[in-house]
């Protein structure tokens, strides 16, 4: 498979994985993009050896370890709009990782993940609306 070929499959994959939310640079604009594209969204989420829903509880998990408090909120919103995780699942995970991350890393969560809840909600009844007539 061609670096274009990948490229396409990659971007197509980061529309799936973010629910359409993350907008990636045009092919070649970016080598940075470029090989995100091509490797980890071309080559490893879409392997299917792990569900979706493991690959972002796992994913979910690094960021909090790793203090990430706005990518939590991506991957949260991403999860809840694609069906992966509720808002409670989201939630008890939460309690889980302060346990092993530590308190101030899941304090720092909290605003985030209850943005991304919301948002994604939102979101979500917008797409079951029907356009006025």
């Amino acid at each position: 498979m061609s670096n274009s070929e990948r490229w396409k499959k990659g971007a197509e994959k980061i529309k799936d994985v973010y629910a359409g939310d993350v907008v990636t640079a045009p092919e070649g604009a970016y080598a940075f993009s470029d090989i995100m594209l091509e490797t980890l969204f071309a080559e490893i989420w879409t392997r299917d050896i792990l569900s979706m829903r493991d690959k972002r509880i796992l994913l979910l998990g690094m960021i909090a370890a790793q203090g990430q408090p706005d990518t939590f909120k991506i991957q949260t919103k991403a999860s809840i709009k694609r069906g992966e995780m509720t808002p409670e699942e989201i939630r008890e995970l939460h309690i889980f990782i302060a346990q092993y991350c530590g308190y101030p890393k899941a304090a720092a969560l909290v605003m985030p993940m209850e943005t991304a809840i919301a948002e994604a909600q939102k979101d979500l009844e917008g797409d079951s609306t029907e356009p006025d007539s």
